[in-house]
């Protein structure tokens, strides 16, 4: 694979060379609004709405917001989606011949997503302009001859009795790979498809001495797991012993800092972290330049995007949406302020609430972080506390008793009239939970006012339980979230934080 290593290198290269964009983003982001629009102006949304109309109007944008409402997926679902599993021109041209199950990490039930082949074409688009951005990294030319592991949910959908394919949104991408992907793409399509996690598992760790792997991707939590399989089954000390030329990572899904001493520990030298984020409803950013985490949004592949600011011009104190929210274009948002996404796609999605909230790192570029979901907000009794401000929490106390702690959950319970929050963190290492929970305590109350005006009130204190992994996985095997891209809820309701109290006192 060295010529193919030095092409790519040089494509690579000569894209970044010659690449003259003059269009700034808001420029960009209109144009595909109006692409979008035009499209799906004979569907039956599109003539509900008028789109028609919205193209005629001066200020597409401004028309576009005045005429269409904010969708949650509840509301879109009802009323558009399920309409679309069974007929063709619903919200996009044509019929999806996919829908993506998501995993469902802020409600009981998986979401069901549709996937358009503009979709798919998109999330190529998104990658491949990734790929162009390598340039700006000088990887050596040997990292481009190298394979690639990416770590899918299972390649094997379900066929549904409407006539479509089901399944995660990694699967799908993965079912859809080309064949000539076949030459660089690890594990392959074959063990991809393979539905029980650890029987894939177990089947990576064995074929992973014939293969020379220079880059990886996916969530941190599961590749961690394969990694250290890899380790065990192969009598390692160190992924690097295997895979000299591991030198790129591409991380996504989560947060991504809880799992950095983990990663370091078992790798045998540095390696380049680059973030993504890629949900079931779009490949929305990447990490386009070297020294940072942050990502650069994709504003010019068949998506739009609109912001919520996440305070209360937009929420109210318990994270739902205002029934009249602030909302702004890209052209109004403000560097470090934290904003609910709003996408409209090419999938049929239109001004679709994400769940997810970001923050703007750079506003020329443009570049964001991800700092959580908006249901992942913990504020029952005032307290205020975003998934950032959690994860900084269990990072100091990683960090202070020196453990490795990458999994955690926490939720608000109530004992007679008094709120405690309850922590669950996950180790293996020896944690003492009372030292640990006066530490986080007393770093949220430091760090956060608000937690700290709630402790001196209603919240009268937190709870500490430790589990180590095999207890987690065998509740995520429990609950049917084990492996490959499944996500796990970082803040629960009363509710589902007991019965995960009652399912570990089993």
């Amino acid at each position: 694979m060295a010529i193919l290593g030095n092409i790519i290198k040089t494509t690579i290269d000569t894209l970044d060379t010659f690449s003259f964009d003059t269009k700034n983003a808001q420029e960009h982001q209109e144009e595909q609004l109006r692409k979008l629009l035009t499209n799906a102006k004979d569907t039956a949304f599109g003539k509900y709405y008028n789109f028609l109309k919205i193209l005629d109007s001066d200020n597409i944008i401004e028309a576009y917001q005045q005429t269409v409402p904010l969708f949650d997926y509840k509301t879109i679902n009802q009323q558009w989606w399920k309409q679309q599993q069974i007929n063709p021109d619903i919200t996009w041209p044509g019929k999806p011949n996919f829908f993506a199950k998501s995993s469902g990490t802020t409600g009981k039930k998986s979401k069901r997503i549709p996937v358009t082949n503009d979709y798919i074409s998109s999330v190529r688009s998104v990658g491949t302009s990734m790929i162009k951005d390598l340039a700006n990294f000088d990887f050596p030319t040997n990292v481009f001859e190298k394979e690639i592991f990416m770590l899918s949910s299972s390649a094997k959908l379900k066929n549904h009795k409407n006539g479509f394919k089901e399944g995660e949104i990694s699967g799908i991408n993965v079912s859809n790979f080309p064949d000539w992907y076949d030459v660089f793409y690890r594990p392959g399509k074959e063990i991809a498809t393979i539905d029980d996690w650890e029987t894939r598992k177990q089947k990576i760790a064995e074929e992973a001495p014939n293969w020379d792997i220079g880059a990886i991707a996916g969530i941190p939590s599961w590749i961690l797991e394969v990694l250290k399989a890899i380790i065990e089954k192969n009598n390692l000390d160190t992924i690097h012993d295997i895979w000299p030329d591991f030198s790129i990572y591409s991380t996504g899904g989560v947060a991504f800092e809880t799992y950095r001493a983990s990663f370091e520990k078992i790798c045998g030298k540095e390696i380049t972290i680059l973030d993504t984020y890629l949900a079931s409803e779009g490949f929305f950013a990447y990490t386009a330049r070297p020294n940072t985490m942050d990502m650069k949004l994709a504003v010019q592949h068949d998506m739009f995007y609109e912001f919520i600011p996440f305070n209360e011009e937009g929420f109210d104190e318990t994270g739902n949406v205002l029934e009249n929210p602030k909302v702004v274009d890209i052209s109004k948002v403000e560097k470090g302020k934290e904003y609910a996404l709003l996408v409209t796609t090419c999938a049929g999605t239109w001004r679709y609430m994400v769940g997810d909230t970001i923050e703007f790192t750079n506003i020329e570029e443009p570049e964001i972080k991800i700092t959580g979901r908006t249901k992942f907000f913990l504020n029952v009794v005032g307290s205020q506390l975003s998934e950032e401000k959690l994860d900084k929490a269990v990072l100091d106390a990683s960090k202070k008793f020196d453990v490795e702690i990458n999994e955690y959950t926490v939720g608000a319970t109530k004992k007679g009239e008094d709120y405690f929050h309850q922590w669950i963190l996950v180790t293996d290492q020896q944690l003492d939970a009372e030292a640990c929970k006066n530490f986080m305590d007393d770093c949220l109350q430091e760090a956060n006012k608000n937690y700290r005006v709630a402790r001196s009130k209603a919240l009268r204190g937190i709870d500490v339980l430790v589990i180590n992994k095999d207890k987690y996985h065998a509740y995520l095997k429990a609950q049917k979230k084990n492996g490959g891209q499944i996500k796990t809820p970082k803040v629960m309701t009363e509710e589902r934080i007991l019965t995960y109290l009652e399912f570990l006192n089993q």
